[in-house]
C-alpha cells in the first residue's frame, strides 16, 4: 500500500493553490450577479426626481438636513439657463454628464456654466444645502444641527468651489434634486456606472394641485415652459395645459419603464412616492425613503419633520422654494376650494392617464370637488411603488 507524505513546501503550495481557486470562483460568481448591482461599499448617490411645484423642495430639505447627506438643489438649472438649445430633449445629455461629475464630487464641471471668478453662491440655491453651511465648507452650522438659510447666505459664501468639493467627499450620501428629466433612458449610463451607487426616488403629486401651485409661480416658469415644449418664449395662458400634459406623460413614461419591464441594472434602484402619502404620514413615509437609500432616522429629524408639516401656515406664499412650517395635509387639498372647476376638468382631461396610473380619482362636479370628506386618493396598497429584488429569487419581478 502506497503512502503519501506531505512535505512543508507541498503544504504551502496546496494552500496557495486553494487561495487562487477561491479568488477565481469569487470572480466567476460576481460576474453572474445582475449587471449594475450596487457596490457594497462607498458613497450612495440619490436622485430626487420630480417636476416643478410637486413638493420636491420640501423633500430636498428632508435629505439636506440629514447629517450624512451632501445635497444640491437642481444643478441642471445651470445647463438650462446657459446653453442655447431648442428644448429639454437636446439638453438632457449635458444635464446627465453634469450630474455624473457632481455625484463624484467634481465641481470643475461648473466652470462651463458659471463666471470665471465665482463664489460658492454661483451654485443654484446653494444656501438650501446644509452641507454648504457646515464644516468643512463653512463653520456656521455643526453637522448635527439644522441650517438657517439667511445666516448661511450672510456668513458662508466663499470664493471658488473647492470647499464644496472637499465637503462633498466627507459625506456618505450625495443627493441631487432634479425636475428636468422626463424619462429614465438618458439616466441608464449613470445606473450602469460601477463608480456610482445610484438610487432614484420619483416624487409625484396630484396634477390638479400642481396646476394650482404653478399658477402662483407662473412668471418664474415661463422659460422652463418654453424648453419643455421645445419652442421659443410663449404666453403662460397658452401653455399651462400643454405643459401639464407633458409632465403627466413623463410620469407615465418613468413609472412604466421602472415597473413593468425594468432592466436588471434598475433592480433595487427605483422608488415612487406620492406627495399626498408623504404629508398624510410624513414620519413613516420619510423613514421608508431613508431606509431605501441607507440612511437612519434621528430623533432631531423626527421633531423637525413634524414641526414643518404640522404648522399653522396655509401655503399661500408665492416664493418658489420657500420651506415654512405649515399644515402640509391641508395644503395638499387646497386646490379643491381654490381652483375653478372648469380648470379642474381641463387638467383631468390632459392628465387622465397619469391620474389613473398613480391613483388619483377624478371629480365630476364642483360639488364633489369641494366635498373634502370625499377622499380622492386611491389607497396605496393597490399599487407597487418600488421595484426591489425578490427576497427568495433575484430573477423574479414583483
Amino acid at each position: 500500500m502506497l503512502r503519501f507524505r506531505l512535505t512543508p513546501p507541498t503544504v504551502v503550495f496546496l494552500l496557495l493553490l486553494q487561495g487562487v481557486a477561491v479568488v477565481l470562483l469569487f470572480g466567476w460568481y460576481v460576474r453572474l450577479l445582475p449587471c449594475g448591482s450596487p457596490p457594497s461599499q462607498g458613497k450612495v448617490h440619490v436622485l430626487l426626481l420630480s417636476s416643478w411645484r410637486s413638493g420636491s423642495s420640501f423633500l430636498g430639505q428632508v435629505f439636506s438636513q440629514h447629517p450624512s447627506v451632501f445635497y444640491l438643489m437642481e444643478p441642471s438649472w445651470h445647463v438650462w439657463t446657459t446653453l442655447q438649445m431648442p428644448g429639454a430633449r437636446a439638453l438632457r445629455m449635458a444635464v446627465r454628464d453634469l450630474m455624473r461629475s457632481v455625484f463624484q464630487c467634481d465641481m470643475s464641471v461648473m466652470d462651463a456654466y458659471t463666471p470665471a471668478q465665482h463664489n460658492m453662491s454661483a451654485l443654484f440655491m446653494w444656501s438650501h444645502s446644509r452641507a454648504l453651511c457646515s464644516p468643512p465648507a463653512c463653520q456656521l452650522t455643526p453637522r448635527h444641527l439644522f441650517s438657517n438659510e439667511t445666516e448661511c447666505k450672510r456668513k458662508c459664501d466663499r470664493p471658488g468651489l473647492q470647499w464644496a468639493e472637499e465637503a462633498c467627499r466627507t459625506y456618505s450620501h450625495v443627493v441631487l434634486k432634479e425636475v428636468r428629466f422626463f424619462e429614465l433612458d438618458s439616466l441608464y449610463p449613470l445606473l450602469q456606472d460601477p463608480a456610482l451607487d445610484l438610487r432614484i426616488i420619483h416624487l409625484v403629486r396630484d396634477p390638479r394641485a400642481v396646476a394650482r401651485s404653478r399658477e402662483q409661480s407662473a412668471k418664474a416658469l415661463v422659460k422652463d415652459n418654453a424648453l419643455v415644449l421645445e419652442q421659443g418664449n410663449t404666453k403662460v395662458d397658452d401653455t399651462q395645459y400643454r405643459v401639464m400634459q407633458e409632465i403627466c406623460r413623463s410620469h407615465i413614461r418613468i413609472h412604466e419603464r421602472a415597473m413593468l419591464k425594468p432592466p436588471d441594472f434598475l433592480r433595487g434602484r427605483y422608488k415612487m412616492v406620492r406627495y399626498e402619502d408623504m404629508v398624510r404620514d410624513p414620519l413613516t413615509e420619510i423613514d421608508s425613503m431613508y431606509q431605501f437609500v441607507g440612511l437612519e432616522m434621528t430623533q432631531s429629524l423626527q421633531e423637525w419633520i413634524y414641526k414643518v408639516t404640522h404648522g399653522k401656515g396655509k401655503g399661500t406664499k408665492k416664493e418658489a422654494f420657500q420651506i415654512t412650517s405649515r399644515n402640509a395635509a391641508d395644503v395638499s387639498q387646497a386646490w379643491r376650494t381654490t381652483l375653478p372647476h372648469d380648470k379642474v376638468r381641463n387638467i383631468q382631461e390632459v392628465c387622465k392617464g397619469a391620474m389613473s396610473l398613480l391613483g388619483y380619482r377624478t371629480v365630476d362636479s364642483e360639488k364633489e370637488q369641494k366635498k373634502l370628506d370625499v377622499d380622492l386618493l386611491t389607497p396605496r396598497e393597490r399599487y407597487h411603488f418600488s421595484w426591489l429584488p425578490s427576497k427568495t429569487d433575484n430573477t423574479n419581478n414583483e
